[in-house]
């Protein structure tokens, strides 16, 4: 039954996952035949600048990738760095609560208190 009801969530997650996925993209379609998606920070650069012209950046860039496929793969060297780092911290508190909650094979060490007796 636990298995069950497990493969359930499972799949129910996956699914719900999906449909958010699908909900964001049909919801920010833009009409325009020529419209690419762009990140927040193009977005909000374009909505400053259409908002104030005047608009001055306080800084510029450190560095600025030569094409936009050097910047996909920074970005995808980006997450993966972030989701090895993201479930090396997982499964270390996974086996920390593993090994907590597993009896010992060893009796614990005498104490000062028990070695007088």
């Amino acid at each position: 039954m636990l298995r069950h009801k497990s493969a359930l969530t499972t799949a129910s997650l996956v699914i719900a996952i999906a449909l958010i996925f699908v909900a964001s993209i049909w919801l920010n379609r833009d009409l325009d035949e020529d419209a690419s998606f762009v990140g927040t920070d193009t977005a909000a650069t374009e909505y400053i600048e259409d908002a104030n012209p005047e608009y001055q950046p306080w800084f510029s860039p450190v560095f600025t990738p030569g094409s936009g496929e050097i910047e996909s793969g920074l970005f995808a060297v980006q997450a993966a760095v972030g989701a090895a780092v993201f479930g090396f911290a997982v499964g270390a508190l996974w086996q920390r609560r593993r090994t907590e909650s597993e009896p010992s094979a060893t009796p614990p060490a005498p104490t000062a208190a028990t070695a007088e007796d």
